[in-house]
């Protein structure tokens, strides 16, 4: 039976986050080295004192500024109950990729998991006036439900979308969709970000996409998803571009650079 190590209070430093300002975008989540942070209920938490150094790597994640390092009274940082947390996170990760795979292999007959290669849409020259077509090129298109290994990713662009963009901006197919391949997710209210991330590392790594370009809202949680693109290219040992698009809640483009 494995002896619990017992842990010491003393005053130190440590990260305290103001729930009033965090919107739980899950920036800091992914700036944490040590796994100490958690999006719950919506807020970014510390889910255990001994896993946190007090170093504030994660502060400059956060767009609000809820995060600051204070001094007060903590358990002692534990560097070896950070290894085995990180460890036990890495196997969790695994675990849910294989059930998700599981539940929503297109084998198992589910419409909305079905791997389906759409016919090229047709180019603008040919609309007829009024008639705006879809550039969709595939299905599935929720992070979720994606194969990264598809045939549609294999060597191409790919767009990383936020929801709410495609309902936002008007042209949305015209000038983001057009000749890519498609992910949609929402940073706030998904569950499985390791999930995501691990995702976006086969995109890069299995399907060798071209180049990754991530279309998100104005609103700070939505930064998140730039957050784990980047997060996934950093696991990946291709590099591929970047880009980020950010788009304003009446369809303006504020942004648009490469990182």
């Amino acid at each position: 039976m494995t002896e619990t190590k017992q842990h010491n209070s003393k005053i130190r430093k440590i990260i305290r986050i103001d729930e009033e300002l965090c919107t739980g975008c899950g920036n800091c989540v992914v700036e944490c080295a040590e796994g100490a942070l958690k999006v719950i209920d919506g807020k970014a938490r510390v889910v255990n004192e001994i896993f946190c150094d007090g170093l504030g790597a994660c502060i400059s994640g956060c767009p609000e500024g809820a995060l600051e390092i204070i001094e007060r009274e903590a358990l002692e940082f534990d560097e070896e109950a950070v290894e085995e947390h990180l460890e036990s996170i890495k196997t969790l990760e695994t675990q849910q990729i294989k059930q998700i795979v599981a539940e929503h292999s297109h084998q198992c007959g589910c419409p909305s998991a079905q791997t389906m290669v759409f016919d090229e849409p047709e180019s603008q020259s040919e609309v007829v006036a009024g008639k705006i077509p879809s550039a969709l090129r595939q299905w599935p298109v929720q992070m979720h439900l994606i194969n990264p290994r598809a045939p549609y990713y294999q060597s191409a662009d790919v767009l990383l979308a936020a929801d709410c963009t495609g309902f936002s901006y008007g042209d949305f197919h015209r000038d983001f969709l057009n000749k890519k391949s498609i992910a949609i997710a929402c940073p706030k209210l998904d569950q499985g970000r390791e999930v995501y991330i691990e995702k976006i590392r086969s995109l890069i790594d299995d399907a060798k996409i071209n180049t990754l370009t991530v279309a998100i809202m104005e609103v700070p949680c939505c930064g998140g998803l730039l957050a784990l693109a980047q997060e996934g290219a950093k696991n990946a040992t291709r590099k591929v571009p970047i880009k980020y698009i950010v788009v304003s809640v009446k369809g303006e483009i504020l942004k648009e650079e490469w990182v």
